[in-house]
């Protein structure tokens, strides 16, 4: 049986293995990787599906602008497994990663993919023409879904990532604490 959680941080190398097979090292070259590069997903907004434990699908939501002090939500990536795909494991995760993103009260959630398959969740490209990604992309491909009616009404400019950054460790405490290792280690090989 297949059920759709919170992702969890013991769940990072599984979710990268499942996304190297769905997509490939083209997956970091893509305009919307440029916009969660160095960043945290939306809180509470990443899931997993999974199976006996293994992880077989995945779906994430990333804090941005659409234009200038216009909150909104980049879904990205979905992947299922192949041994899942046409299952409807896909829908499965759209609809909780939507649910969960209206009941936190965000706005509006944007995401460059194909148009024929997110219409079904209730996205368009009606109001994305005034807004572009970083990098090279379709226009058609980028497509919002509004939570909260009007939340892109006059929505203009370049869409830009707003959500928290990934904490870098702070290099001279990694230099000091490597220091008294080694300090520590000469002395217990000198006694």
């Amino acid at each position: 049986m297949i059920a759709i959680r919170q992702e969890r941080k013991t769940d990072a190398a599984a979710r990268e293995r499942l996304l190297d097979r769905a997509y490939g090292p083209a997956r970091f070259t893509k305009c919307s990787a440029r916009l969660r590069e160095d960043r945290l997903p939306a809180q509470g907004l990443s899931f997993v599906a999974t199976e006996g434990g293994a992880i077989v699908g995945t779906v994430r939501l990333w804090d941005v602008s659409a234009g200038p002090g216009r909150k909104a939500l980049l879904l990205g990536p979905l992947a299922v497994s192949r041994e899942h795909r046409s299952q409807g494991l896909g829908g499965r995760l759209m609809k909780q990663a939507i649910v969960t993103a209206r009941m936190r009260g965000h706005g509006a959630i944007l995401l460059v993919g194909d148009a024929a398959y997110y219409e079904r969740f209730g996205f368009s490209a009606e109001k994305t023409g005034s807004l572009w990604m970083p990098g090279r992309y379709e226009q058609s491909r980028l497509l919002a879904l509004e939570l909260i009616p009007g939340a892109l009404d006059g929505a203009f400019g370049p869409i830009g990532a707003t959500g928290r950054k990934v904490p870098k460790p702070d290099l001279a405490a990694l230099v000091a604490a490597s220091s008294k290792r080694a300090v520590k280690s000469s002395t217990s090989r000198a006694a």
